[in-house]
């Protein structure tokens, strides 16, 4: 009644109500309609629902969710566990999403639920989109993905793959950490890091297979949280320097072909010369770190 008597207090007309056209229910609006009631109003404004009656009670929570009056951790749990029942595709975050609580939740309340009949079917996400349970395939595709074209970011894995962006970001580590992008699985034929000094050949470079080398652009990522770097300009400068260089192969070729054949001898030259600097700086950084150990 305490809500009863603000609505009737404030001023300017009050906003529809929602009702159920198949079975005349409010669906949204009943302190509201109490209130015109109390006032002596015959009728009152409507929105009409011509939906199930199972959409209708989503309808509901999820008006009372944005503007009605607070629902109990109770009364939440009680609403998630009936969407459950009679929308089982729906997946936990979209079912949160309505009922103002937590995937996390949602998932413990599935389980109490009890097998509903669909199995590891595709569930319906918020979006809209369909995604399967079995996320393992959509892993591997994006870990393909993030192996050949390492600049692709985190969504534009995640919309080709059928996953989510937070699991791709889990398939990107583990791409870092030289493990297989479906958790408990095998190694997909990487060979395993070892701890000790690895061969090198004359140019000192790591002997291939004794190391898994993570792609470049995601070096420089990693790179670029550490406040060492970039929270300084000279580490800015240098992650600036380094993105330049994790361009996608086909971006390279696009870029040498696009090299009129005038300044092609002056061109290579430049670039060789960038390499023997490059060169030159990797040999003091190596000379630096020995230093240090």
């Amino acid at each position: 009644m305490e809500h009863v008597e603000s609505l009737i207090a404030a001023s300017g007309p009050l906003p529809p109500i929602t009702v159920h056209r198949p079975t005349t229910r409010v669906i949204d609006g009943m302190h509201r309609l109490r209130a015109m009631t109390l006032m002596g109003h015959k009728t009152i404004a409507v929105r009409f629902f011509d939906g199930t009656e199972e959409d209708a009670f989503v309808l509901a929570v999820k008006s009372n969710i944005a503007h009605g009056l607070p629902l109990s951790a109770a009364d939440r749990g009680r609403a998630a566990e009936r969407i459950i029942t009679t929308h089982p595709r729906w997946s936990d975050r979209m079912i949160a999403s309505v009922v103002g609580t937590s995937a996390k939740r949602v998932a413990e309340i599935r389980r109490t639920v009890g097998p509903d009949g669909t199995g590891e079917l595709p569930r319906i996400g918020r979006d809209g989109r369909v995604r399967s349970l079995d996320v393992s395939e959509g892993r591997k595709l994006a870990h393909d993905m993030i192996v050949s074209d390492p600049g692709l970011s985190l969504r534009q894995v995640a919309r080709a793959a059928g996953i989510s962006p937070e699991t791709v970001r889990d398939v990107r580590n583990r791409v870092l950490r030289g493990e297989d992008p479906v958790p408990g699985g095998r190694p997909r034929g990487l060979p395993a890091r070892t701890t000790g000094p690895q061969p090198a050949d004359r140019a000192g470079r790591t002997a291939v297979g004794c190391e898994v080398a993570p792609p470049p652009a995601v070096v420089v990522e990693r790179l670029s949280a550490d406040p060492a770097l970039r929270l300084n300009e000279n580490g800015r400068d240098l992650l600036r320097l380094l993105t330049i260089h994790t361009v996608r192969s086909e971006d390279w070729n696009r870029i040498i072909e696009s090299v009129p054949p005038h300044r092609m001898r002056t061109v290579a030259h430049l670039a060789r010369s960038c390499a023997d600097k490059w060169s030159e700086v990797a040999t003091r950084i190596e000379r630096n770190a020995s230093q240090l150990t």
